[in-house]
């Protein structure tokens, strides 16, 4: 199959639907299959990347680390000509997901949608937030997913959110899976040792952005707890974000930074390494439909401590290979941390193999399978757009008002300052808001 992914946040950007993305392409093109990306430029290049069509974006949108990608470029369409997809996945409903729309639209393929984010628990990044935001946000992924062939969702708690929130295009679960020997056999110790970490240590690890919708200021909160009443306690943080600041200013408040280990983005074997070095892995965030970075610790055998939330709780088997907490309070999440920390040596080893056969469940090889049969009963047939459901859509897009069109306003001015001979040619705009690649 010639499938087109179009995703607004890639490679060499590390957030979760980043890192599926890539995940997926790998694997799909590892079976024969050929795959082009749309995504948008980074202020940081890949070297000699191959079968990906790079936007035109604003770099750090708002303060945040996300590109906001403007779609529009006549090089996309020939491209797409040249390519002759079969099928458009489409990673987002916003941006470069109303491209994907058109592209279906058009050619009468199958447009295939992945609900990978709770989209209400970002829209602090837009400038004008609002409950009223927040409303229109869910709306509009619940009209984009009845636009699209099949929804995928990560996890069982996402898909049946869909489904309650009116979506009723068929919704099937399909995990973005773990590439597990990218996770096993890791040196910890030399991570340990890399970062200043005693050998005999309980180290309390997480990994992703550092940013508020990850409720890591609660996580934090509660490992500085943890170390008040353990001597022996280390936290160890991959990633980068706009709030690592403030982490670090956490710990030196409490006198504890030198027990703090920020280590920046990671990847490859000193990923692998850092998830060998952890204990444990906290996760407090409820704002995941999927928690990637769970199933990617138990690759490397780390039971994992979790608040009960959509993204965690199809994984996480309460005292099996971790702890599911159900309450949400930092006495819970830290009473669950604990419990691992005087767990026997013998009790531990058991949580940690359950967490290796949960990662199995979650391979990469399963999942792919799975979105490749879901793509494979959507091939080879025509799929003309419900034009009364799209134009609704639309009416609804155009109705966020102001709110949204502060957030269009700026791609709109940025996009007037681009040098069009870079796009390859010229573009033009309806008033509905159809920029025409």
């Amino acid at each position: 199959m010639n499938i087109v992914m179009l995703t607004n946040t890639y490679l060499p950007h590390v957030g979760g639907v980043a890192r599926s993305v890539d995940a997926f392409c790998r694997e799909y093109r590892k079976r024969g299959h050929q795959v082009l990306v749309v995504a948008p430029e980074f202020s940081e290049k890949i070297a000699n990347e191959k079968d990906v069509v790079r936007i035109p974006a604003i770099q750090n949108f708002n303060g945040s680390d996300f590109s906001v990608a403007l779609p529009l470029s006549l090089e996309l369409t020939e491209r797409l000509d040249f390519f002759e997809p079969d099928l458009v996945h489409s990673h987002h409903p916003f941006l470069l997901g109303m491209t994907a729309l058109r592209i279906a639209r058009s050619r009468e393929i199958p447009l295939v949608f992945t609900h990978h984010t709770l989209y209400e628990r970002y829209t602090h990044y837009v400038p004008t937030d609002s409950e009223a935001l927040k409303r229109f946000v869910i709306e509009l992924a619940t009209r984009y997913g009845n636009l699209a062939s099949m929804v995928f969702a990560p996890s069982e708690s996402v898909a049946d959110l869909l489904r309650e929130r009116g979506v009723q295009s068929p919704v099937n679960v399909v995990p973005t899976g773990v590439q597990l020997d990218n996770y096993r056999n890791g040196d910890g110790m030399a991570a340990r040792r890399q970062y200043g970490i005693p050998e005999s240590a309980f180290v309390v690890g997480h990994l992703g952005r550092l940013a508020a919708e990850k409720n890591l200021n609660f996580l934090s909160e509660t490992v500085l707890e943890l170390m008040q009443r353990n001597t022996d306690i280390h936290f160890l943080v991959v990633g980068t974000g706009p709030i690592e600041n403030h982490i670090r200013t956490l710990f030196e408040a409490q006198g504890l930074s030198d027990r703090l280990h920020l280590t920046g983005t990671l990847q490859g074997n000193a990923q692998r390494d850092a998830y060998s070095a952890m204990n444990v892995f906290g996760f407090s965030s409820t704002s995941e439909t999927q928690g990637m970075v769970l199933t990617e610790a138990m690759a490397a055998g780390v039971p994992v401590v979790a608040l009960d939330a959509s993204g965690s709780r199809e994984v996480v088997e309460d005292r099996v290979n971790g702890r599911l907490v159900l309450k949400h309070s930092t006495r819970e999440l830290l009473a669950a941390l604990q419990w691992v920390h005087d767990l026997p040596n013998g009790e531990y080893a058991n949580l940690r193999q359950a967490a290796l056969a949960t990662a199995e469940r979650f391979s990469m090889e399963n999942c792919a399978t799975k979105a490749l049969e879901h793509y494979q009963s959507l091939v080879h047939q025509h799929w003309p757009l419900d034009d009364s459901l799209y134009a609704q859509w639309m009416r609804l897009r155009n109705m966020i008002g102001a709110q949204w069109e502060i957030l269009e306003g700026v791609t709109s001015a940025a996009s007037a300052a681009l040098d069009l001979d870079h796009l390859g040619g010229s573009h033009h705009s309806d008033r509905s808001g159809n920029n025409h690649p």
